[in-house]
């Protein structure tokens, strides 16, 4: 069942190309597209749920490692969004003695098509999401060489647990699933072996001492790019 606007909003697509059927809520709604609204969505299009049972099968799929749902207060602000867009509607509230009130949710037609549409373009369009290691690394220079090859050490280590316990998991998990269902654990196992194979060799250039810098160095890239009527700042020692 279609859910009616209320009054006052404004329920518009817009179209994000001319070659594109994709449509994506309109932003001056605030609603902005998010791991966690698609999941919701996703888990709807089997059937209605409530709050708690979506957090459960999230985390028993192991989406919880792509998608945060560790705070339920995140989940039921944006079930509560969800619902005010019209992208899914209360079909009933569960009451019984050995549970608290339990609101179940469905999806609307207009839900349907927006996590299509959220979907494809996730998908298809590549997206800089600041992460903070990326951050970090821009600033690794405020360290002297020698710390910042003892932290990314530990960084190398670090990723070699965690690979090696993905590899456990995908190995147990592919057995019984198949691999369309496996798709994100699959991008993560790869992702991490690839930050693990730079990392390792970012490693083994500052141990050998082929790549490293001074303060001196830092200095004069600092007057070469400083703009003529801006005092020059020398890095501290």
């Amino acid at each position: 069942m279609r859910r009616e606007a209320r009054p006052g909003q404004a329920h518009r697509y817009a179209a994000t190309s001319a070659a594109s059927t994709s449509r994506l809520w309109d932003m001056e709604e605030g609603f902005r597209p998010s791991p966690l609204a698609l999941a919701v969505l996703s888990l709807l299009h089997a059937g209605p749920l409530h709050p708690y049972a979506m957090q459960r099968l999230l985390k028993m799929w192991g989406k919880d490692s792509v998608v945060n749902v560790g705070q339920r207060a995140n989940l039921y602000k944006t079930i509560k969004r969800l619902d005010q867009a019209g992208l899914i509607a209360v079909r009933q509230t569960e009451r019984d003695q050995l549970y608290p009130e339990r609101t179940v949710y469905e999806l609307t037609e207009a839900g349907r098509e927006t996590a299509h549409d959220w979907l494809i373009s996730m998908l298809a369009t590549p997206r800089n999401e600041f992460p903070q290691f990326p951050a970090a690394l821009s600033f690794i220079m405020l360290l002297g060489p020698d710390e910042a090859l003892a932290v990314l050490e530990r960084r190398a280590e670090a990723l070699r647990g965690e690979l090696a316990g993905l590899d456990a998991e995908f190995h147990d998990v592919s057995l019984a699933l198949p691999r369309v269902v496996l798709m994100d654990d699959e991008y993560k196992r790869a992702v991490t072996a690839a930050e693990l194979a730079w990392v390792d060799g970012v490693v083994q250039d500052l141990r050998s001492g082929t790549w490293g810098w001074t303060a001196e160095d830092l200095a004069e890239v600092a007057r070469s790019q400083q703009p003529d009527d801006e005092p020059i700042i020398e890095p501290a020692d």
